[in-house]
């Protein structure tokens, strides 16, 4: 079964193992897609680390059997062509599971969508919790 999970993985922390190890759970194969620069730059903010360099990053982690980079324009393009078993969503990724389920069965895909659990260990689950935490020193 053929697994996919998403993301912008700026800055890697427990947090995206935990939710990677979660969703490679979910079946045999994980492929990741990782939001480009100017994708990111429009959900959240302009990325410091590029979408290369994540996307290397990403690539490396133990649970990803590959990752790619996701395209420009309507975000279900690049899911649809995977066409994968199980669409995996990270506890603080704020996306709605039933629209989502709603639209890939729109455009014929039986996928089901999962929400994976929250890591809590030390609070270093987030890039925002971090990257406060940072800002404070």
């Amino acid at each position: 079964m053929l697994v996919v999970a998403t993301g912008v993985f700026e800055i890697l922390h427990p947090g995206h193992l935990q939710y990677l190890e979660d969703a490679k759970k979910l079946g045999d194969r994980l492929i990741v897609i990782v939001a480009t620069d100017d994708i990111a730059s429009r959900r959240k903010r302009r990325p410091v680390i590029s979408e290369k360099q994540r996307l290397h990053m990403v690539r490396a982690l133990k649970p990803v059997d590959d990752a790619i980079l996701g395209g420009e324009g309507d975000m279900y393009d690049t899911i649809v062509k995977l066409a994968p078993d199980v669409l995996a969503i990270g506890p603080d990724q704020e996306f709605d599971e039933h629209e989502i389920r709603r639209e890939l069965e729109v455009r014929g895909l039986k996928t089901r969508v999962v929400r994976v659990r929250r890591y809590w260990d030390a609070g270093l689950h987030s890039s925002r919790i971090i990257v406060g935490l940072m800002k404070r020193q």
